[in-house]
């Protein structure tokens, strides 16, 4: 009868120490031998996305942000800090600035995309702007931004929202690949349980009657 005790509280603490996860519905298990089950194909929508960089594109970091601009005369006047887009979506200017060149006090001046003119020299890409001088440039006014630049704060926050979603989009697939791989396991803890029950059931029950003597 101590056993049969002894086996019920082992099946019991058995039992209790099997993980919150178990008490969620596990996937059937797969046949040995069958094949892995495929992921459904996902249907990508057609004239959306680009898969890669064709001849003549060229990205504007590469190419255009942070590019030097000079004069007619080959003198550097400027670099490209940003790019004006209208509303259609086409590049319709650049923002360059022009602090410390040809003694010119720092500011951004906004320049109108068709005033630059695009060339190669020794292999590497020159854009010129032949309009400016160093009297245009110091009579020129600083471009006006219609919109106010965003502050530290707001950035920091943007950034912080961002790191928040990957993460918690890290974790979701981190759980569901740990459901995934303990499915198997539970079920088999599961098994071994209910068979260690079924054993104790069977350990305490009264045994027979013995036959009465005739």
């Amino acid at each position: 009868m101590n056993k049969s005790l002894v086996g019920l509280t082992v099946a019991g603490a058995l039992l209790a120490s099997l993980p919150a996860i178990a008490q969620q519905p596990a996937p059937p298990a797969a046949q040995p031998g069958a094949p892995a089950a495929k992921k459904p194909a996902v249907a990508i929508p057609r004239n959306v996305f680009l898969i890669g960089q064709l001849p003549g594109q060229y990205l504007a970091r590469d190419r255009l942000i942070g590019a030097k601009v000079q004069n007619r005369d080959g003198q550097i006047i400027g670099d490209i800090e940003d790019l004006i887009i209208g509303p259609n979506g086409q590049i319709q200017g650049v923002i360059m600035g022009t602090g410390g060149f040809l003694g010119v006090g720092e500011k951004r001046i906004g320049v109108q995309i068709g005033a630059l003119q695009f060339g190669l020299k020794d292999g590497k890409q020159t854009i010129t702007l032949p309009a400016a001088t160093k009297e245009v440039l110091g009579a020129l006014e600083p471009y006006k931004r219609a919109e106010p630049k965003k502050s530290v704060i707001e950035r920091a926050k943007e950034k912080a929202k961002e790191l928040t979603d990957k993460t918690t989009e890290t974790t979701k697939d981190a759980t569901q690949a740990a459901r995934e791989k303990a499915a198997p396991v539970i079920e088999k803890a599961k098994d071994a349980a209910g068979q260690a029950i079924e054993k104790a059931k069977e350990a305490v029950k009264p045994d027979a009657a013995p036959e009465q003597k005739k």
